[in-house]
């Protein structure tokens, strides 16, 4: 049922049906998120807030309703503790450069696992050098887990933030954040979740995860690139002084002062991306007609076909074999390169990552510097799943 709604699913590549197993990178749109972002530029492209007339007071209702659509999406408390941001990498930034910069300081500790996207790495390692905090990296077992032992054991007093993802882009590995989460809150440190991999396949609760934090991107969910949101609790979020200064976040500005506006506005300076969250509302009101326990249930069930098949490839080796995953298979073949493998699956119109998929530590964990990536998503098939085994298996015959 999914698969109808996705215009782009049945155009041809090469010749060959598409076969889109490059979801960790981006996920196709279904026609009802096209449908809204046309009809909105079609008949209600307007400015919000501030706007007196009609078009104004319709678009402004339209970007609202989006807000209280994530909140309820994330299982938030308020829409006013949902920021938009232009996706995952802008929310962590957001967060480590309004929260970071005021909280962290020497002899502070960052806890940050290996498994993490370079998006959750890279923004604490700047905020650490102007603060003269550290980033303590938490390392792997071997089977793409978290190693909980050495995470416990590095936990202090000193600890301030731990920033983990959800799910990962490169092993699918799933940690355990509520539990994660309640150990680095008894040292009163807060908690960052990345959730750009987890949000289009299983359900997020933020409350019942505690997360002082949620980001996540709209494109990885089916809706539009260059949207997003943050959730941080309501404390936290009256706490965070503006990361950026325009309009939109202001009450008043004259030059002897100026006054800014409560939160969530407060750090949404400038014109937002309007059209984005009406596309990113249509995207959660049409996943969220689905059944989500079915769809988790479904592509754990096509996560265990696409194992059980690429076993059969002679030299197919799978990254991580944590029980707890998505459906992300990264791999390598012996005797291709990464690029190579993913240049002849393109001949069968088959679409998968070649890379370091930024995440280098993981993947270095491996002892690679980059691999082959299938991501799966709930409009994908066990005849897709057969289509790429049965091409690396030509593969490997080809030589």
């Amino acid at each position: 049922m999914a698969r109808r709604d996705v215009p782009i699913l049945h155009r041809l590549v090469n010749g060959h049906p598409l076969v889109w197993l490059d979801n960790g990178a981006t996920t196709q749109k279904p026609r009802q998120v096209i449908e809204a972002l046309a009809g909105f530029y079609g008949s209600a492209n307007s400015n919000i807030h501030r706007g007196a007339h009609t078009m104004a007071r319709e678009a402004t209702e339209a970007f609202e309703a989006g807000r209280a659509a994530v909140a309820r999406f994330l299982g938030a408390a308020s829409p006013d503790d949902i920021v938009f941001v232009r996706g995952t990498t802008e929310g962590i930034n957001l967060v480590a450069q309004s929260w970071g910069r005021a909280n962290l300081g020497p002899g502070d500790d960052i806890l940050v696992p290996v498994l993490e996207h370079h998006s959750n790495i890279v923004p604490w390692q700047m905020v650490a050098k102007e603060t003269r905090a550290r980033v303590v990296p938490v390392p792997l077992r071997p089977d793409g887990r978290i190693d909980l032992d050495a995470y416990a054991d590095l936990l202090s007093m000193r600890t301030q933030l731990v920033a983990l993802s959800h799910a990962s882009n490169v092993l699918g590995t799933v940690p355990p954040v509520r539990e994660m989460t309640a150990l680095a809150h008894r040292y009163g440190a807060k908690v960052l979740v990345d959730g750009a991999q987890a949000v289009a396949h299983f359900p997020v609760d933020v409350q019942d995860l505690d997360a002082d934090f949620y980001v996540f991107s709209g494109h990885k969910l089916f809706a539009p690139t260059g949207i997003g949101a943050l959730y941080a609790k309501p404390d936290v979020l009256r706490e965070m002084a503006p990361w950026q200064g325009g309009g939109n976040m202001i009450e008043s500005v004259a030059f002897t002062g100026t006054t800014y506006a409560p939160v969530p506005h407060l750090l949404e300076a400038g014109t937002g991306h309007i059209s984005g969250v009406v596309g990113l509302l249509a995207a959660l009101n049409w996943l969220t007609s689905f059944d989500r326990d079915a769809v988790t249930a479904y592509e754990t069930a096509l996560m265990a076909h696409a194992q059980q098949a690429l076993a059969t490839v002679p030299g197919l080796e799978l990254l991580g074999s944590a029980p707890e995953r998505i459906g992300v298979l990264t791999f390598t073949l012996a005797g291709h390169d990464p690029a190579g493998i993913a240049e002849w699956l393109d001949r069968d119109g088959i679409a998968v990552r070649a890379g370091h998929h930024c995440a280098q530590p993981a993947l270095a964990h491996y002892g690679l510097a980059s691999a082959a990536r299938a991501s799966l998503a709930l409009y994908n098939t066990p005849e897709e799943v057969d289509k790429l085994v049965a091409s690396l298996q030509q593969l490997q015959q080809a030589g």
